[in-house]
């Protein structure tokens, strides 16, 4: 007689939790944690660089367009000249949608809010009513925006978007990155506050908060001149006293 095969019985395989295991389930958590962080580091802003008010917005973030650099530009530094001496000897200019040049060098004297934008860029898009509204707050007291607009196809594309929103600073077109890499720019807006000296206050990733720009340029300018008064409003010179007659 054949003889039978030995019985065998394995009890069923329960999970911790239904039909998952302990370590399915330490997966999982590993997994939605990770989500947790990479969304909180997605959503937060990049900060800023420098001393004195805090301008960052805390409801916006930059749009990444590359890795961060080993250091940026530090506060305390010149800021670069907005020229770039090319390999084949030349020198490439940024220039302003008319293309005249723009210098730094001609703006000492001035405080200068230099930000790198793009029209395609939400944040960038969020941020241009401050930039406006500052600009024309501040000019007569010496602050000079300069727009610098960065991977854009032509001028024409950055002059419409200023005509649009009647922009009244500087922009310039930097179509091939020239300046942006010199300013180690990877994130869109990016803004540097620069002294009247040409000197770095502060650099900031990522888009502003109006009161707290407004804060900071009122840091580097010297303070309003006081109103005169009018004519009307000085006293009126007095009377001459009258002269004692001589005794007799």
């Amino acid at each position: 007689m054949a003889q039978r095969p030995g019985f065998s019985h394995k009890p069923e395989r329960r999970g911790v939790i239904g039909p998952f295991s302990a370590g399915q389930l330490a997966l999982a958590v590993a997994a939605v944690v990770a989500v947790i962080v990479i969304g909180a580091a997605i959503t937060t802003p990049l900060g800023r660089t420098g001393v004195g008010p805090g301008p960052v917005s805390p409801r916006a973030t930059a749009f990444l367009i590359s890795s961060p650099p080993p250091q940026g530009l530090q506060p305390g530094s010149t800021a670069p000249e907005l020229a770039v001496a090319l390999a084949d000897g030349s020198t490439y200019q940024l220039q302003d949608l008319s293309g005249k040049p723009i210098r730094l060098d001609e703006l000492r004297g001035k405080v200068v809010w230099v930000n790198f934008f793009a029209t395609w860029c939400p944040p960038c898009q969020q941020e241009t009513p401050i930039l406006r509204s500052l600009a024309e707050r501040y000019r007569d007291r010496g602050l000079e925006v300069v727009g610098i607009s960065v991977q854009e196809t032509s001028p024409g594309d950055i002059a419409a978007y200023a005509a649009r929103f009647q922009l009244p600073y500087t922009i310039g077109f930097d179509g091939s990155g020239h300046i942006l890499r010199e300013y180690r720019v990877f994130a869109l807006p990016t803004q540097f506050f620069i002294d009247t000296n040409g000197v770095i206050v502060q650099a900031i990733n990522g888009p502003v908060d109006e009161p707290g720009a407004r804060a900071l340029i009122e840091s580097l300018l010297p303070p309003p001149s006081p109103p005169a008064s009018s004519p009307s409003s000085a006293s009126p010179n007095p009377a001459p006293s009258p002269t004692a007659s001589p005794s007799p």
